[in-house]
């Protein structure tokens, strides 16, 4: 009976081992990781209260203030993201998304550079009852289309 226990106490033992190797080789693979491998959300007021240094990447979030939306020449787009409290300036070229639009809720990726907010990415934010056009239009159609409002809606 007394080897069965040493061996389980020495299988724990081992596991136990492995486990703290793991985790620790883990800890040292983060620690030299880059710095711009983590990039950290801000809010407008976080920004306009402690602006972050120009070489680093991070990502803000926001409205988009109502009435700062300017298309520049090409894919050029200027507009201001606020959370109440500040706004921040932003700067962006490209391809806006779908759900872009003034009041409505987005992140942006990218670096405060000169007092301004150059995105590289935009992405728009949507609540929990979002649903894809195509994809209520397949649930009227089959008639189970259920609205937000608990409403069930037929053709």
């Amino acid at each position: 009976m007394s080897g069965l226990k040493s061996l389980k106490k020495r299988r724990r033992i081992q596991v136990m081992s492995i486990a703290g190797v793991c985790i620790a080789l883990v800890l040292v693979i983060l620690w030299f990781l880059p710095d711009d491998s983590f990039q950290f959300f801000r809010s407008p007021s976080e920004v306009a209260e402690m602006p972050p240094a120009p070489t680093e990447r991070f990502r803000i979030g926001g409205l988009v203030e109502p009435g700062s939306l300017v298309r520049g020449q090409g894919e050029q787009i200027s507009f201001a993201v606020t959370d109440g409290g500040a706004s921040v300036n932003v700067v962006y070229s490209g391809i806006l998304p779908d759900l872009f639009e003034e009041g409505q809720g987005m992140v942006a990726q990218g670096n405060y550079i000169n007092g301004r907010f150059e995105a590289v990415e935009i992405l728009a934010k949507h609540d929990e009852t979002y649903m894809p056009a195509e994809v209520i239009d397949a649930l009227k159609e089959q008639g189970t289309y259920v609205a937000p409002d608990d409403a069930v809606v037929t053709n």
